[in-house]
């Protein structure tokens, strides 16, 4: 009889010490953005919002469709920018200015650095996409009908989103290649897969590279959301963001090392 109370209560312990650390990790990671959020709404949100109404000059008597694609593809852009590359170059500095050896020094556990890093991400993400919905909707002179499902489709592509930049961010060999691999991508990632543009009007070697980019399921599944309201199609994108969000997450459990030239 008292063994399974001894288990029972070293599951509980352990569970208690994951939770606390995971707690601690991301204290110290919201401390390190706290000063600095109004710098990262600006960030987040000019470039979006000089694309969205570049576009809204633009386009003259656009269709309900290319509206919503609009918007949804500067939400998603906002979100690049946070979640790929700002996210990849934080860690990619913290990674070669020795930073990790302060956490190698902590009884931590690495899972729970990367959580906290990816909640860092979510946070620093979320803004930004929300802000850019809310512009849009302003300027196009549109409303959404917003469903209960936004939420897990929300929070699975940003955190998918987000994986990719901590994923780069721990592969980084080094801060200039980063930058440089962060920046292309970027500009790939937003302007070269059906973000901001529909799927049949990419080259062939554009639509194949759009399938293995969580982007691209997760600009479909807004639209029809947005427009049409949950569906078959919705739940299928919603279930691959969620393969993207599981294998990036393995990938940065056998990427991370605590020493910056590992």
């Amino acid at each position: 009889m008292q063994q399974p109370a001894l288990n029972e209560r070293y599951e509980h312990n352990v569970l208690r010490q994951l939770l606390a650390e995971i707690w601690i990790l991301f204290r110290i990671q919201f401390c390190i953005i706290r000063d600095q959020w109004a710098f990262i709404f600006i960030l987040a949100s000019i470039i979006p919002f000089s694309i969205l109404m570049f576009l809204h000059f633009f386009t003259i008597n656009p269709t309900e469709e290319m509206i919503v694609r609009i918007i949804t593809g500067n939400m998603l852009f906002a979100l690049v920018i946070m979640g790929i590359n700002v996210m990849a170059q934080e860690i990619s500095f913290q990674k070669h200015q020795g930073h990790f050896t302060f956490y190698a020094s902590l009884p931590i556990e690495k899972v729970n650095f990367i959580l906290a890093n990816m909640f860092r991400g979510l946070i620093v993400s979320l803004p930004s996409f929300t802000i850019m919905a809310i512009a849009g909707q302003a300027v196009y002179g549109i409303s959404f009908s917003f469903s209960i499902w936004l939420i897990p489709l929300i929070t699975l592509t940003i955190l998918s989103v987000v994986a990719v930049g901590v994923f780069l961010g721990f592969w980084s060999p080094n801060i200039q290649l980063t930058n440089l691999v962060v920046q292309a991508l970027m500009m790939i990632i937003s302007f070269m897969t059906p973000v901001l543009v529909d799927f049949s009007q990419l080259p062939l070697v554009l639509q194949w590279f759009s399938y293995i980019v969580p982007t691209t399921y997760a600009a479909e599944g807004l639209r029809e959301l947005l427009m049409s309201g949950m569906s078959t199609n919705v739940l299928q994108n919603m279930g691959m963001l969620l393969i993207f969000t599981i294998v990036s997450y393995t990938l940065i459990l056998k990427k991370i090392h605590w020493r910056g030239d590992s």
